[in-house]
């Protein structure tokens, strides 16, 4: 019922040094802003989600035995900036769950260690096209079949993202969409049999759906702040459902619409910035508000 995906973790925030410029910007995986060759922005962030209801397959429930269920997350980000065009962004958090009522032990730990390559291959008179690869793999052994107060679902992935992004020279105006498509490894559990697909599977091995995600952003970037409202879409592409007054499993497909604002402001090296979420419809997750406050800091990489 927790919603885990790349994007809903890849937003920046950070520390201290050199500066460089009052012009300089932090940059994440979701948007079309690149680090200049030799800057790094190395990002730490604090990620708050919390839901009453969630979608048992369609059906919209309350559940006594969890009351209000909340994940929290603190995570360190940096973003290097190897050319003006190609950028390595990194992400390792930190997770723990909770419930409000009934006996579910809630989870923490280290999640999974993220990687993306991001590129722009076009650009052209404000529109850019930006091309991403990502990665992730676990760090730690946590349990991934006791969902919904799993951290994460102990898969590893691969991830290809195709972004577009037009910005009107002058105004900043800004339009941006993305597509994902997110490959994942089978995972092993313990136990010697599970159900899935109204089957038994006598086998500790459990495949994970593959997923993909898509989003739109509208905002305004200036050199020293940023505001945007976004909307993003994330699914699996198969899996099973809910079964009625059961467990979720990491086999469900899990989908969530969401929307949301996300701003910033950087005056110089130091900034802030925030971002909040709703999901609006969703299929075997929780309905959840998050928001996210973190600390920007950019400085200057030795040649």
């Amino acid at each position: 019922m927790k919603k885990l995906t790349l994007p809903n973790v890849l937003l920046a925030a950070t520390l201290m040094v050199l500066f460089l410029s009052g012009e300089l910007r932090a940059q994440m995986p979701n948007d079309a802003i690149y680090m200049p060759k030799g800057a790094v922005c190395i990002g730490t962030m604090y990620t708050h989600s919390s839901w009453k209801q969630y979608w048992e397959n369609s059906f919209k429930r309350e559940n006594l035995n969890i009351g209000t269920h909340t994940t929290q997350s603190v995570m360190v980000m940096p973003a290097i900036g190897i050319t003006d065009r190609f950028n390595v962004i990194v992400s390792l958090p930190y997770v723990w769950t909770k419930t409000s009522a009934g006996n579910l032990m809630g989870q923490k730990g280290i999640q999974d260690l993220s990687g993306w390559l991001k590129v722009k291959a076009v650009d052209i008179k404000g529109f850019s096209l930006n091309g991403l690869i990502g990665a992730s793999i676990p760090v730690s052994k946590y349990v991934p079949d006791f969902l919904p107060m799993s951290i994460g679902l102990q898969c590893r992935t691969v991830s290809g993202r195709l972004l577009a992004n037009y910005t009107h020279p002058k105004t900043g105006l800004y339009f941006t969409a993305h597509g994902t498509y997110i490959w994942r490894s089978n995972i092993n559990v313990d136990r010697d049999a599970y159900q899935a697909d109204d089957r038994v599977y006598n086998t500790n091995e459990v495949g994970v759906p593959n997923a993909y995600d898509m989003g739109a952003r509208l905002g305004v970037v200036k050199s020293k702040w940023q505001t945007e409202v976004w909307a993003e879409r994330s699914s699996c592409v198969s899996g099973d459902y809910i079964r009625r007054n059961d467990m979720p499993f990491p086999t469900n497909n899990m989908q969530a619409t969401m929307v949301g604002w996300y701003g910033k402001f950087q005056p110089k090296a130091l900034g802030i910035n925030a971002r909040v979420g709703y999901v609006i419809d969703g299929l075997n997750v929780g309905q959840s508000t998050n928001y996210m406050v973190g600390v920007l800091y950019l400085f200057g990489m030795k040649k």
